[in-house]
């Protein structure tokens, strides 16, 4: 896979890079899925109290969600590997809500370098500097995740709604306007940081719920715009690592919501199939 469509798609792809956190409070009790519990809640809070606060939250946050038929943007990407070097390239994302992903990214030199098409049932990849065409399930993008990864939860990724965020809340904390909730689901812990104000996502840290794994990712949301109507992040930080660390930034730009779109991908006979 083009480096370059690899980084932009980092928020997905990298999930599998990440490592466990300190907790915001201490128990973690054993409660049922889908079921709302607490755990060492402040001491001058009653636990109805504590509950019904948990619950508005989490309910405000399911409110925010950015709702779409369809999505366009241009996006930039600054990332630093491994290697420690520093690396910029424009991409192009266009989506078609519970339908499609197409992504188009540039090269250094400004000409198109990979083109990306994601379904419910596939992936597909034109690699233009090496004219090859790969074609995959989407299970494709399980096998290199080792997560339960579809096209709705890739979709709520880039629109920049809440992920991994389970309604099994576990703990939460308050500091003036800052509120957070710990959130247990199948794969990942969660914790989430919002304004209370306005009920934007601040930042979210997934810890892997197995500890052995040692795997972290944080997503830092930044630059709030409602030109086009929702609250949409437009600065984007992901930072993950491992055995290693990679950061990531995103800058959106020029992005609209149900606008009619295109999403051209034909592949020329002369590519070779992979």
């Amino acid at each position: 896979m083009n480096r370059a469509l690899l980084i932009f798609i980092l928020p997905v792809l990298f999930f599998t890079a990440c490592r466990s956190t300190k907790k915001i409070q201490t128990a973690i009790t054993g409660v049922k899925k889908d079921t709302l519990a607490i755990a060492d809640v402040p001491v001058h809070d009653s636990h109805a109290d504590s509950l019904s606060f948990i619950r508005e939250t989490y309910d405000e946050i399911e409110k925010q969600k950015i709702e779409f038929n369809t999505f366009s943007a241009k996006v930039n990407v600054d990332y630093e590997g491994g290697d420690n070097k520093n690396y910029n390239v424009n991409a192009f994302v266009r989506m078609y809500r519970d339908s499609l992903i197409w992504i188009s990214v540039n090269s250094f030199f400004g000409m198109e370098a990979m083109r990306v098409l994601i379904t419910k049932d596939s992936v597909k990849l034109m690699d233009k500097q090496n004219k090859k065409y790969t074609a995959r399930s989407v299970a494709y993008l399980q096998e290199v995740t080792a997560l339960p990864l579809d096209l709705p939860t890739l979709q709520q990724l880039i629109i920049g709604n809440p992920v991994f965020l389970d309604s099994n809340i576990i703990s939460y904390s308050k500091d003036n306007n800052i509120v957070s909730l710990l959130s247990i689901g199948e794969w990942f812990k969660n914790l989430i940081t919002i304004n209370e104000n306005d009920k934007n996502i601040q930042h979210s840290k997934l810890d892997d719920v197995d500890v052995n794994r040692n795997r972290t990712c944080d997503l830092t949301y930044t630059d709030y715009e409602n030109k086009r109507g929702p609250n949409f992040p437009t600065g984007r930080k992901i930072t993950v690592a491992e055995k290693s660390k990679l950061d990531v930034r995103l800058n959106f730009k020029q992005y609209d919501f149900n606008k009619t779109l295109s999403f051209p991908f034909n592949v020329p006979e002369k590519y070779k199939r992979n």
